[in-house]
């Protein structure tokens, strides 16, 4: 039984005058309130409402308990006024983390927009290569470069894909040749991004298949940022 929808048609009976009357306000049909009364009856206990042919009257029971109805629902209809307001009118503090070359690049001009769209929104904003734990450290929102997690407490989407390539500088290639294969980078000075998850192997896939080189990292970061201009 829906207690909610039973006391409504109780106190519609009372306010109409009538079953008939109350069922052409809910729009349900006379039977379908008659039996939503009569559910409610049965579950509490005692008779709320005295039937004629001409009139219905609450009993000294159903005139208490009719309100005690009217404050419940007028609360229900004021907490759902109050969700969907929140629903449709978002507002309070947003935890972001992101990788530090990946917020500046991307993220100050997007975070403007919606701040622009959602004023009632505060952002908090930290940028860091290491992989957080969201739970524990209190974000919202974390956006990573890699493969999502398969924790069951967190929800993953994919919003860019980002290729990953190998490139040096013109004045390094001159004087240390051009790599033709993915092997050959075991014999050359190589820049490592020291926060990658497969540590010191670089991951590759040729013809389908995917193979793994261990490379010598003459130098390593956490930020791709700095990587590059060292590269460069």
């Amino acid at each position: 039984m829906d207690k909610f929808e039973s006391m409504s048609a109780f106190t519609q009976v009372i306010e109409e005058g009538s079953f008939a009357a109350a069922a052409r306000k809910m729009q349900l049909s006379r039977s379908a309130v008659n039996k939503l009364v009569i559910n409610l009856e049965n579950h509490l206990g005692v008779q709320l409402l005295y039937r004629t042919t001409r009139q219905v009257t609450p009993t000294d029971n159903g005139r208490a308990f009719y309100e005690r109805c009217i404050d419940i629902l007028s609360s229900l209809e004021e907490a759902e006024l109050a969700v969907s307001q929140q629903h449709s009118e978002p507002k309070g503090i947003l935890k972001i983390n992101a990788p530090m070359s990946f917020g500046i690049s991307f993220l100050g001009s997007r975070i403007a927009e919606f701040m622009t769209r959602y004023t009632e929104i505060k952002i908090q904003l930290t940028l860091e290569d290491r992989f957080v734990d969201p739970i524990s450290e209190g974000y919202d929102l974390v956006i990573r470069i890699g493969y999502p997690s398969e924790s069951p407490s967190l929800v993953a989407h994919p919003i860019a894909v980002i290729p990953r390539i190998i490139c040096a500088a013109p004045s390094y290639l001159k004087a240390r040749g051009i790599p033709h294969n993915a092997y050959e980078l075991k014999q050359h000075s190589c820049l490592h991004y020291s926060y990658l998850a497969t540590g010191y192997q670089w991951q590759f896939t040729h013809q389908g298949q995917e193979e793994r080189i261990t490379v010598d990292a003459v130098f390593s970061s956490n930020n791709g940022e700095v990587l590059r201009d060292a590269a460069v």
